[in-house]
C-alpha cells in the first residue's frame, strides 16, 4: 500500500472511531439526564421537563450548575454535580437534542384556579405593578432563546421555583424575575403554577 494510501486509511479509522466515540458518550449523557427527567424527558415534580425546552436555556441553566450561580437545594443536591464535568460540546448537544423532543402538558395543577392564573400570565398584577409574563415568555408560554418555555411545566416544579425566586435563590439571575416572583402572593403562584401546568 502507497504511503499516501495509507495515511489516508489512518485518519479515516481515527475519524470513525472518534466519531463513534463521541456519539456515544453522548447517548450516555442523554441516558443520565434521563434518569431524573424521564425516558421521554418530560420531567416529574421535582425535576423539570426538558422536552421542548429552548435549547439556548437548557444550555446556560447547565453553565449555571457548573459555575454554581444557580443554587436551590435540588440544584446543589443533584445537578452541580451531573453538570461539573459536561464538555461545552456535550452540553451543546445535550440542549440541542432535548429542544427537539415533542413536549406534553403536565396537566397537574388545579383545574379550577386556571382562569386566575391564566389573567395574570396575559395580563401581569396592575396594582402590584407586575408585568405580563406573556411579554417575555410569549403568549403560549414557549418562551425564545434565553428565556425557558414554562408551558405544561409541572405544577409543583413551577410552584416551588417560583417560591425559590421570592426566597432569594438564583439571586445572580437576570432581570426580572428575582423581582417579579418575590412580590407574588402565595395564591398568585398557586394560579400561575396551576394554569402554566395544562398549557402545551
Amino acid at each position: 500500500m502507497k504511503p499516501t494510501s495509507l495515511k489516508m486509511t489512518v485518519l479515516a479509522t481515527i475519524f470513525y472511531a472518534s466519531s463513534a466515540w463521541t456519539g456515544h458518550a453522548e447517548s450516555l449523557a442523554i441516558q443520565n439526564c434521563n434518569w431524573c427527567h424521564g425516558a421521554s424527558a418530560q420531567g416529574y415534580a421535582p425535576a423539570p421537563r426538558l422536552a421542548g425546552q429552548s435549547d439556548k436555556y437548557i444550555e446556560n441553566q447547565l453553565i449555571s450548575f457548573s459555575n454554581h450561580t444557580r443554587d436551590n437545594p435540588f440544584s446543589r443536591l443533584y445537578m452541580w454535580g451531573a453538570a461539573a464535568n459536561l464538555s461545552p460540546q456535550v452540553a451543546h448537544y445535550l440542549a440541542a437534542y432535548f429542544s427537539t423532543v415533542p413536549p406534553k402538558a403536565a396537566d397537574d395543577g388545579f383545574r379550577d384556579l386556571v382562569a386566575i392564573g391564566a389573567a395574570i400570565y396575559q395580563d401581569g398584577i396592575p396594582d402590584a405593578n407586575i408585568v405580563s409574563c406573556v411579554a417575555c415568555h410569549g403568549p403560549n408560554a414557549e418562551g425564545a432563546a434565553e428565556i425557558p418555555r414554562l408551558g405544561g411545566l409541572s405544577y409543583y416544579y413551577l410552584k416551588r421555583r417560583l417560591e425559590q425566586w421570592g426566597e432569594g435563590f438564583n439571586a445572580a439571575a437576570k432581570f426580572p424575575m428575582p423581582q417579579i416572583a418575590s412580590r407574588l402572593s402565595p395564591d398568585q403562584i398557586e394560579a400561575l403554577a396551576s394554569y402554566l401546568s395544562f398549557v402545551n
